[in-house]
C-alpha cells in the first residue's frame, strides 16, 4: 500500500478510519466511507478522463436496489448480494456507456442525466419490487457484521480494497492513456488509441465501484431510499468530488466527509443546510478549483518552502 500512496495520503486515510467512529456514530462513519468510494469512482470519469456525468446516482441506486432486492426478496447474504450488485452495475454501465461515450461535453452530460431519470422512474413506479417512493426497507446485515462496530470494520476493508484497486487502475497504462485523453482527445486518437473504447472502460469502472458503494449503503441503515437514485444525488456526488478536489485521487473522500457532516449534523439545527452546500460549491468553483486537497497541498508546499528557506539561511549564517 505504501507503494500506491504517498505518506500524506496514508496518514490521512489512517486518521480518517481511526478517528471517524469517535467523531460520528460508527454507522455514520460507514456512510462516509461508502460515499467516499462513490466519489473516488466518479473522479475516474471527471478528474482522470474529463467526463462530467450526471448519472452516477443511477449506478449507486442500481447497486443498492440489486443488493437490497436479493437480500429481502430472495434471502441472499450480503456477502453474495454485494458482489452480484457490483457485477450488475458494471453490466449496466457497459450497456449505457455504449451510447453515452459516443458523445462528449454537454451532450454526454445530458445523455447520462436522461438515463438517470429513466431508471429513477422505473424504480419509482415498480412498487412491488422497489417499494416506490417509500424505498426498500428491511435490508438486514449478516449476523457476523450485524452490530455497528463489526459492520464498520467490514466497510473499512471494502473501502481500502476499493481504493487500492482504483489506484492501481489509475497508475496502469490504461489510466495513463485516460489522462492523455482528458488532456487532448485528438492527440490521443492520433497516436493510435481508440478513444471511445478507453472512455467506455473508465465508464464501466466508475459505474461498477459506484454500484458497489450503493450496495454497501443499502446495509448501512437497512433501507434503500428512493432519493439515492434521483439525479439530484448525482449532483451531490459531483459536489463531493469537486469540493474534495478532482485533481487529487483521495480528495473526493474529503468532499464525502464534508457532505455527510452537513447532512447529519448541520441539518439538525437548520433545515436549509443545502444552502451552505451551494455557497461552498460556488466558492470552490470560483476560487479553489483544485478543491480542499489541492488547497492543502499548496499550503503545505508554501510552509515547507519557508521552512527549507529558513533552515538554509540558518546554515549559511552558521558557516
Amino acid at each position: 500500500m505504501q507503494k500506491l500512496f504517498n505518506l500524506p495520503t496514508l496518514i490521512f486515510v489512517v486518521v480518517l478510519i481511526v478517528g471517524l467512529p469517535f467523531v460520528q456514530r460508527p454507522v455514520v462513519a460507514a456512510e462516509v466511507l461508502t460515499l467516499g468510494i462513490a466519489a473516488v469512482a466518479t473522479n475516474l470519469l471527471l478528474g482522470y478522463t474529463g467526463m462530467l456525468s450526471f448519472g452516477q446516482a443511477l449506478f449507486f441506486g442500481l447497486g443498492a436496489y440489486c443488493a437490497g432486492i436479493l437480500t429481502t426478496r430472495y434471502g441472499l447474504s450480503a456477502f453474495l448480494s454485494i458482489p452480484a450488485a457490483m457485477v450488475f452495475s458494471a453490466a449496466a454501465a457497459w450497456l449505457i456507456g455504449l451510447v453515452c461515450v459516443r458523445r462528449s461535453g454537454l451532450y454526454f452530460i445530458m445523455i447520462t442525466f436522461a438515463f438517470n431519470q429513466m431508471v429513477f422512474f422505473i424504480a419509482y413506479s415498480w412498487t412491488t419490487m422497489t417499494g416506490g417512493e417509500d424505498g426498500l426497507p428491511g435490508v438486514r446485515r449478516p449476523m457476523i457484521i450485524d452490530d455497528q462496530w463489526s459492520f464498520y470494520v467490514f466497510t473499512v476493508l471494502v473501502f481500502l480494497a476499493s481504493l487500492c484497486v482504483m489506484k492501481l487502475f489509475v497508475n496502469s497504462p490504461t489510466g495513463r492513456i485516460l489522462q492523455a485523453i482528458r488532456d487532448n482527445p485528438a492527440r490521443a486518437a492520433a497516436t493510435g488509441h481508440d478513444v471511445g473504447r478507453y472512455k467506455l472502460i473508465a465508464f464501466v469502472m466508475a459505474g461498477m465501484f459506484t454500484g458497489l458503494a450503493g450496495a454497501i449503503f443499502s446495509f448501512v441503515f437497512g433501507i434503500v431510499p428512493i432519493d439515492k437514485i434521483d439525479w439530484r444525488f448525482s449532483g451531490d456526488i459531483v459536489f463531493m468530488t469537486l469540493l474534495g478536489g478532482s485533481g487529487s485521487f483521495i480528495g473526493p473522500v474529503i468532499g464525502a466527509a464534508f457532505y455527510t457532516w452537513l447532512q447529519e449534523t448541520v441539518s439538525q439545527y437548520w433545515d436549509r443546510w443545502p444552502m451552505i452546500m451551494g455557497i461552498v460549491f460556488a466558492l470552490v468553483v470560483l476560487f479553489f478549483r483544485t478543491g480542499i486537497a489541492g488547497m492543502a497541498e499548496v499550503i503545505a508546499a508554501k510552509a515547507w518552502g519557508k521552512r527549507s528557506t529558513a533552515k538554509a539561511k540558518k546554515m549559511e549564517a552558521e558557516s
